[in-house]
């Protein structure tokens, strides 16, 4: 019996897990996804600046070879894709208002966390797959008359940065972000739970 009420003292003196303040609470998750969105439509302005050059290089440099736009348009198509994932990304989250209806909103954060996973997985290797390609195509007749040198050059640079930007920065982008959503996800959830 004795072990029982030191058991029930150890319990009751467990320190109590702080409440939440609401105000607190969403003035956090907005400043969270403010920033999100903020760097979702740098990333949408920056991709579409690349396919507006892209594009712009297409119309106006002529190429003798049909490879060379096969491979311009390969990299269009994926950079358009690209975009288009990014603004339905974009659009999930910032559809609706966290003091409108938390409950619907924790639910699109959690769509929108599970989203951007996939994303950042095998879509993203995809994208890099067929950007490549694509620049693999291009610099086919680009670099035809440069020196071996400067061919494997440009060859070499190219490939290191597009693995620098795979297996480095994609990790990194992705453990940020998970973490951020993560953080807002569970103050949701724990200001949620005070009211059940």
């Amino acid at each position: 019996m004795k072990d029982f009420d030191q058991l029930v003292s150890v319990w009751q003196g467990q320190p109590k897990r702080d409440q939440l303040s609401v105000d607190e609470a969403l003035k956090q998750v907005k400043k969270g996804m403010g920033s999100l969105n903020k760097k979702l439509l740098r990333g949408i302005t920056s991709m579409m600046v690349g396919f507006i050059s892209v594009f712009l290089t297409m119309l106006f440099l002529a190429f003798e070879s049909w490879v060379t736009y096969l491979g311009i348009g390969i990299m269009l198509s994926t950079m358009l894709l690209y975009v288009l994932v990014m603004v339905r990304d974009y659009r999930l989250i910032t559809k609706q208002d966290v003091t409108t209806n938390p409950t619907e909103y924790l639910q699109s954060l959690k769509e929108y966390q599970h989203r951007r996973a996939d994303m950042y997985g095998w879509l993203y290797y995809l994208y890099v797959l067929l950007l490549s390609i694509g620049l693999s195509l291009y610099f086919f007749e680009v670099l035809q008359s440069s020196s071996p040198t400067f061919k494997y050059s440009a060859y070499g640079i190219t490939a290191a940065w597009l693995l620098f930007c795979t297996f480095y920065l994609r990790g990194r982008i992705l453990k940020n972000e998970q973490e951020k959503l993560n953080l807002m996800i569970d103050r949701l959830v724990r200001l949620q739970g005070q009211f059940e």
